[in-house]
């Protein structure tokens, strides 16, 4: 039998974020599971190889949420804040008085503007150095892996591509994992993906289909993953695994799933992936061989880049700077007009002051005209953007500091990364929800139901018909009424919490 031709394979073809390049998919002929051509897909060695080579730093699991760096503060800061109107303002001003005769001192506009400019750095800087301090916590905490069969500790950023890293229960998951094998018989993990995409049910995960059984001590030796570039997309993976030599079909192997397999090349889907940013749950222990790691994580590709938000109330002073800019020039120009009228009615009556010039130059026009900008510039104050910032940083204090805020089972205060969008909370009028659990926490007390066309309410331990003064036991009730409580009881997806 040959191999199918291209027409008969399925071609599909998708853009990438950018939208520049297409890139062709194609499905595996005889395996059934679709991977990406050679040039879009990742080839990696179960348990990794290559480890005493130094990693370069795209080839790390450290993570990076910070805006600046020692070198770049300087210049990208100055250029975010002169975007803003007033800023931008007093700089113009600032040199106008250095350029032209000024009627007063240029340290008047300098001393307050560089007072301001600092002010605005010092929080930000503060504020930067805060994100970096948290990603240093996730990048030094220590995580358990096993390199050539030996169980070690390192520390998060340290993880390669192909690393086996063991998590436990109630864990977060360091990087994106192929689930290779957990505590649980059938090869199940259960995981919840709220810091993902705000989902607070147990999903479960599972081993690929007919991996056979090694010893944790041994998975190193399983083979190599075949898997496409890291996407956006959290509900879709695709990829393959394909086993070593010792595993093909001409030997029997026992399977995760309990049946033999003669398969040496299977296939990864979604449900194989373990996500970073997932926590483990129900599951003492889960084994999996890491793929993405770092700024290659899908959590990672979803988080944009650390920008410089602008609130509503911002945008706001925007628009009466803008308004205050053409009042001020308004003024200007009056006191311009008035200044030449002025000028001629002196001369005239004046003798000793020559005669009134009909040519007016250039630079005397623009010595006036800039003299009363510099004169009535302070129409505009120069504190407002700093006590603006002021009063938001103080804010994010007593965001900390409320109780209300305070989450007692997790011992978690409200954590203010960044301040500049404090007041945007006070703008909050209506409140989307896509399911009652979202608001809910999934913690909901039954009220009322109707059962074959009829009302019936609680009332301690029996249930009540609405209408009748005394309440039954549920195995008193009519045969609708026990169907309905008992598919209430078993058709849900609980897990029972215990030890395992």
């Amino acid at each position: 039998m040959e191999p199918p031709n291209e027409e008969d394979v399925g071609l599909s073809g998708q853009l990438n974020q950018q939208g520049q390049t297409y890139r062709r998919s194609f499905w595996c002929w005889g395996q059934g599971n679709r991977v990406s051509q050679e040039a879009d897909s990742l080839s990696i060695k179960v348990g990794g190889e290559n480890h005493d080579k130094k990693p370069k730093a795209h080839e790390t699991n450290r993570i990076k949420s910070t805006k600046y760096t020692l070198l770049t503060f300087l210049p990208l800061n100055l250029a975010e804040q002169f975007r803003r109107i007033a800023n931008f303002y007093f700089l113009c001003m600032t040199i106008i008085s250095i350029v032209i005769d000024s009627p007063v001192s240029p340290l008047t506009s300098l001393v307050p503007l560089v007072f301001v400019i600092a002010v605005t750095a010092t929080k930000q800087g503060y504020e930067n150095y805060l994100r970096y301090r948290a990603d240093n916590m996730v990048n030094y905490s220590l995580v358990t892996v096993i390199r050539a069969g030996i169980e070690m500790d390192i520390r998060c950023q340290d993880i390669r591509q192909g690393d086996i890293v063991r998590t436990a229960r109630d864990c977060d998951l360091p990087c994106d994992l192929v689930l290779l094998k957990s505590s649980d018989e059938n090869g199940k993990c259960f995981v919840t993906t709220a810091n993902l995409d705000g989902e607070t049910n147990l999903k479960t995960m599972s081993v690929p289909k007919g991996i056979p059984v090694v010893s944790a001590d041994k998975l190193h030796t399983l083979g190599r993953i075949e898997c496409e570039l890291p996407t956006t997309d959290l509900y879709t993976f695709n990829g393959r695994i394909e086993l070593a030599e010792q595993y093909h079909r001409h030997q029997e192997i026992t399977c995760v799933d309990g049946a033999a397999t003669d398969h040496h090349v299977l296939p990864l889907m979604a449900e194989n992936l373990l996500l970073r940013g997932s926590r483990v749950k129900n599951t003492e222990w889960a084994l999996g061989c890491a793929v993405y790691i770092g700024q290659n994580t899908k959590l990672a590709l979803n988080s944009k880049m650390t920008s410089n938000k602008m609130s509503s109330s911002e945008g706001y002073v925007n628009k009466y700077l803008v308004f205050f800019l053409v009042l001020l020039v308004s003024i200007v120009t009056i006191s311009f007009f008035m200044k030449r009228y002025n000028d001629r009615f002196h001369t005239g009556h004046n003798f000793y002051l020559g005669e009134f010039s009909q040519r007016y130059k250039v630079a005397q026009f623009l010595q006036d005209f800039f003299s009363f900008l510099i004169l009535f510039n302070y129409l505009i104050p120069i504190s407002l953007y700093v006590t603006i910032e002021m009063a938001k940083f103080l804010g994010g204090f007593y965001l900390e500091w409320d109780l209300e805020l305070y989450d007692e089972e997790t011992d978690q205060p409200c954590i203010v990364n960044t301040s500049d969008i404090n007041e945007e909370l006070g703008q909050v009028s209506i409140l989307f929800s896509d399911k009652t659990g979202t608001l809910t926490k999934n913690i909901m007390i039954f009220q009322q139901c109707s059962i074959n066309g009829k009302m019936y309410s609680q009332q301690g331990r029996r249930l009540k018909e609405v209408g009748r003064n005394y309440a039954l036991k549920i195995n008193e009730c009519s045969r609708h009424v026990y169907n309905f409580f008992e598919a209430l009881a078993v058709c849900h997806t609980v897990q029972v919490v215990g030890d395992y």
